[in-house]
């Protein structure tokens, strides 16, 4: 950690049962060279990687559709959400996390895959960084149903919409994860997919 402006004068850690929630203390430099004490939690879930797969022939992409208890506690009725494929990278690198989330959330087995950026998600709170990529699929790569991985707990439904479609349901709020917003926003301007 290299900003001279910040000293880490404590860590506690909170909460250590699912992921990791820790409460630091530190003293920050102001623009006016003053110092003041602060106090904030962040939570350590670890990094990930999401991608959009797309078929131009088709004008498709695959998207999943899960309960997710955080949407469901804050007014998500259903609790359902149209995602991206996505994973925590689990001490694999970014690229063969997300090849092996393909294949257990939508049962495509895909070979290459393009890295577009990366981003914080949440740097209020969360330390998350995800990795966002793209990838072509097409029916021959398809080698199981996917769903998810049974130990993890996992009902995924595996969604083939046309990509006008998708774009229809970010308007009208069927679509309302942000990491799956900005892949299908990355879609439409890059990937020449119609409009």
């Amino acid at each position: 950690m290299g900003n001279d402006r910040v000293k880490i004068v404590d860590e506690q850690v909170l909460s250590d049962n699912w992921y990791t929630l820790r409460k630091y203390t530190f003293d920050y430099q102001r623009a006016d060279g003053e110092w003041e004490r602060q106090s904030r939690e962040a939570y350590d879930r670890g990094n990930g990687a999401v991608i959009l797969l797309y078929n131009r022939e088709k004008q498709t992409v695959l998207l999943t559709r899960q309960f997710r208890l955080p949407s469901y506690v804050n007014g998500n009725d259903s609790g359902m959400l149209i995602e991206a494929c996505a994973g925590l990278l689990d001490k694999d690198n970014p690229e063969d996390c997300i090849k092996r989330e393909t294949e257990e959330e939508t049962g495509y087995k895909i070979t290459a895959v393009e890295k577009i950026f990366e981003a914080y998600m949440s740097p209020g709170s969360v330390t998350e960084i995800l990795y966002f990529f793209v990838a072509e699929y097409a029916e021959d790569m398809k080698v199981s149903q996917g769903g998810g991985a049974e130990h993890e707990q996992e009902n995924i439904e595996v969604m083939e919409l046309n990509f006008d479609d998708s774009l229809a349901m970010v308007k009208s709020g069927e679509i309302r994860d942000a990491k799956t917003i900005m892949l299908l926003q990355y879609a439409q301007i890059n990937l020449l997919l119609k409009k």
